[in-house]
């Protein structure tokens, strides 16, 4: 039986490991042609991730790769169901196929803000993904030559602890978030992941 992994304190990290920093700026295109794109930049400015979700899938399914080459898939991120309103994702190492964690959205109560349980052991709730800021209003008001006029903010918590938040930045023309973990909290790999998926969540509902 496979593991969740989220409790788990991550093991010592080895030599540039992009998965052992404590904060990240994730930023995509305002405007994408040919999928999704984020690109997942260090404290230092270096790329340490890269994602590209196909415009095309059947069930939700995409992956983290080391860079742009897209040769090396890190974490694998897939939906259990193609439609439903509490759609379950679990989030594996693709490397190992380890499961790191899954989380749960929340449907009709994500209405005002999207939102997400966290599963554990047995799927029972271990923690949220919650979005902070109003997201109804916010999605309703126009971007100014896109730069948000109200920006988007989440967090993640586990047992009753904040393990990560997420505050998107003031820019034209390109999204910007500033992602910071607590990973004491949480294994990296799944914070990283889950933020991924909420800002996913955003930008298909801003393309439709």
């Amino acid at each position: 039986m496979r593991m969740n992994q989220l409790a788990i304190a991550p093991s010592q990290p080895l030599a540039n490991d992009p998965f052992s920093h404590s904060s990240y700026l994730v930023q995509r295109p305002f405007w994408t042609l040919l999928g999704r794109t984020f690109k997942v930049f260090a404290p230092d400015g270096s790329l340490c991730l890269f994602v590209r979700h196909k415009l095309m899938t059947f069930k939700d399914e995409w992956n983290v790769f080391a860079d742009e080459s897209e040769r090396v898939p890190l974490l694998r991120i897939k939906a259990r169901q193609a439609i439903g309103l509490n759609i379950i994702t679990d989030v594996f190492d693709a490397q190992t196929g380890a499961l790191l964690g899954t989380v749960r959205h929340r449907g009709l109560k994500s209405l005002v803000g999207d939102a997400w349980d966290v599963l554990g052991n047995g799927e029972a709730v271990v923690g949220e993904l919650l979005e902070d800021s109003n997201g109804l209003l916010r999605r309703m008001l126009p971007t100014f030559f896109g730069m948000p006029l109200i920006p988007g903010r989440w967090h993640l918590s586990l047992g009753g602890g904040q393990a990560a938040s997420i505050e998107e930045r003031r820019k034209f023309f390109v999204k910007e978030f500033e992602l910071k973990l607590d990973g004491s909290k949480v294994n990296p790999r799944f914070a990283i992941a889950t933020a991924l998926l909420a800002l996913m969540r955003e930008l298909m509902r801003e393309r439709g």
